[in-house]
């Protein structure tokens, strides 16, 4: 059975800085891409960002803040968010599948989900 659980969440000051973990079980955790996707309340939700292979991709709205890191030895993923912003309040989920590059910002392109860890960024 496959888990995907996250963890880091919290209340954070604007500017702030937090750090989310997902940690993975079921499945061969280097063999697949890891993505964040994000949904603040009200909005749908959104990519965040990806690790792939070797590569990192991220959304516009946080490039330069966020960085998303994995360590296969641990079947972990990372996202270190420095400068946070009220904008990026949300709930943050991991994903696992195994998107084509062009895709991976497209939730259908994943197979397994956590159940989300809440982020707020507030004074």
């Amino acid at each position: 059975q496959v888990q995907l659980v996250e963890s880091g969440g919290d209340l954070v000051q604007p500017g702030g800085s937090l750090r989310l973990s997902c940690a993975a079980s079921g499945l061969t955790f280097n063999g697949y891409t890891l993505s964040w996707f994000r949904q603040a309340p009200g909005k749908e939700r959104e990519f965040v960002a990806a690790v792939k292979g070797g590569s990192q991709y991220y959304a516009d709205s946080v490039k330069g803040r966020f960085t998303v890191s994995r360590d296969n030895a641990k079947n972990t993923v990372f996202l270190q968010m420095n400068s946070l912003r009220p904008e990026d309040t949300a709930v943050y989920y991991c994903a696992a599948g195994r998107p084509i590059t062009s895709s991976l910002r497209r939730e259908s392109m994943y197979y397994y989900w956590g159940q989300g860890t809440h982020v707020t960024v507030s004074s």
